[in-house]
């Protein structure tokens, strides 16, 4: 039980740090043919980064920055009741608070990286017509599974 529980809590504190990655890096959408790519914050060429996005100002851009900013308070949040809660709570009892906190987190990715998929996938809504998928698309779907998995077992578990 105490590997499992150690397992849980090393993926937990990974997916913390590949939220943060993936919702700082700004290679959300790369371009195809030149050395370019598209994040949540800004616009990189090979010269450098500049501030601005083409579509900065729409609604949609600043939910998925809302939601993907909310996604890692709750994952750090559940990762700190889940260890106040690992040496507090009486034995027998199921890890509730932490596994339901995770699972708004895992919503908050959903809902952030469903709306930048709608609008902007294969750079509809970007300026680089003909791009793919960044890492940091690829590691917020990663997220999105983990922080499911993380939520499920702690809401399952019992501490023994």
């Amino acid at each position: 039980m105490l590997v499992l529980l150690a397992g849980i809590f090393v993926v937990h504190i990974a997916t913390v740090i590949m939220l943060f990655v993936s919702t700082i890096a700004n290679v959300w959408v790369v371009s195809d043919f030149t050395k370019a790519s598209v994040g949540l914050w800004k616009n990189c060429t090979s010269d450098g980064c500049d501030d601005v996005l083409s579509y900065a100002s729409e609604d949609a851009l600043k939910a998925v920055q809302a939601f993907m900013i909310l996604s890692i308070i709750f994952s750090l949040i559940s990762l700190v009741v889940f260890v106040f809660q690992l040496f507090t709570m009486e034995k027998g009892n199921r890890f509730f608070l932490s596994g339901a906190t995770m699972l708004v987190c895992w919503l908050c990715i959903m809902v952030g990286v469903s709306i930048y998929t709608h609008h902007y996938a294969n750079g509809q809504g970007t300026q680089y017509q003909s791009s793919h998928h960044g890492y940091s698309f690829i590691l917020t779907w990663i997220c999105f599974c983990f922080s499911f998995i993380i939520g499920v077992l702690y809401l399952v578990l019992r501490k023994k």
